[in-house]
């Protein structure tokens, strides 16, 4: 008995392991004949397994898709990648931080003890985002309309709430959506605005969807044709390069150990024990003169002068703040 149930594990495992297996294969690898393997096949059906018998000169088996979702069977390194998606799920914005949980206890439970180390050790937070959560159900919808190419029609609330005024209805869209993308927590949709006649990026979770979906649509070329630069980009303030629309360079009057994890997606070059080089970009020059004062030390700047005029500028701007109305 114990040796038959060894076999159906492996015969299970093998029909994961490819689409199609040739009758004769199979009984090779499992060292069986083929009355053997007819026997084991329709063990697994009676158990869920949907395994079609496939036609061809030599005959074979798939492990098709059924109605119920049966036991699943995975290796080691299968079953540690599983456990750290379903962890990681939490902060994925999708609104499955539950079922993530859920699932992932099943998963542990029946793992063997050398797993649930590795998962236990694993050092990946369960912390819940930050950003607002993404209904599941609208994710799906316009996940649906992206494979279908449908033009979707959708209400998309206002990034600021109202200020106590008449409320006004969020702008009603007609978009050609091509991409879902997640990125920081939260979910986008980029897509081709009919009405705007330009490539916009909204928010899922301030997504309405209204129904019907419009008709189909061939789809268009995104700039760049990179979905991850192209958004990249926009959240840059630019329409094809994602890069920052401005870059400088200042020394720093601390360590580089205590300026990288402030850095953000700049570099720093360690110049000597107190002092860096930190390359600083954004989307504009006085906003990257901030930038480079959040760090609270002295400031000498090596470039381009548009820098140094913004730091200019600003000093003007914080020497009114700091003076006030009596003193101006």
């Amino acid at each position: 008995m114990r040796k038959t149930s060894a076999r159906l594990l492996s015969l299970l495992s093998l029909l994961q392991a490819r689409r199609d297996w040739p009758g004769a294969v199979l009984a090779e690898r499992l060292e069986v004949s083929p009355r053997t393997l007819r026997r084991d096949v329709e063990r697994l059906r009676e158990l869920g397994y949907p395994v079609l018998a496939v036609k061809g000169p030599d005959g074979g088996y798939r492990l098709d898709a059924g109605t119920r979702l049966p036991p699943l069977l995975f290796d080691d390194e299968q079953a540690v990648a599983l456990a750290v998606a379903l962890r990681t799920a939490a902060v994925s914005g999708a609104g499955i931080e539950d079922g993530a949980g859920r699932a992932l206890a099943t998963l542990r439970q029946v793992m063997p003890t050398r797993l649930r180390h590795r998962i236990d050790a694993l050092p990946v937070s369960s912390v819940a985002p930050s950003a607002p959560p993404t209904d599941t159900g609208v994710l799906m919808a316009l996940s649906a309309a992206v494979h279908a190419r449908e033009v979707v029609r959708f209400d998309h609330a206002p990034a600021r709430p109202g200020d106590g005024g008449p409320e006004v209805p969020p702008p009603s869209r007609r978009v050609e959506p091509h991409h879902l993308v997640a990125r920081g927590g939260r979910w986008y949709l980029v897509g081709w605005d009919l009405d705007r006649e330009d490539w916009r990026v909204f928010r899922v979770d301030r997504i309405t969807p209204r129904t019907p979906t419009g008709p189909r649509f061939v789809p268009r070329e995104l700039p760049g044709k990179d979905v991850a630069a192209f958004l990249t980009a926009r959240f840059r303030g630019s329409d094809t390069s994602p890069e920052w629309p401005c870059e400088g360079e200042a020394v720093l009057h601390l360590p580089a150990s205590a300026v990288s994890p402030h850095a953000g997606d700049g570099t720093v070059e360690e110049l000597g024990p107190d002092r860096c080089r930190l390359t600083l970009g954004s989307w504009s020059w006085p906003s990257l003169a901030a930038a480079f004062c959040l760090f609270d030390t002295d400031v000498e700047v090596v470039g381009p002068p548009a820098l140094r005029e913004a730091f200019a500028g600003l000093a003007d701007r914080c020497a009114r703040a700091a003076a006030g109305p009596a003193d101006r």
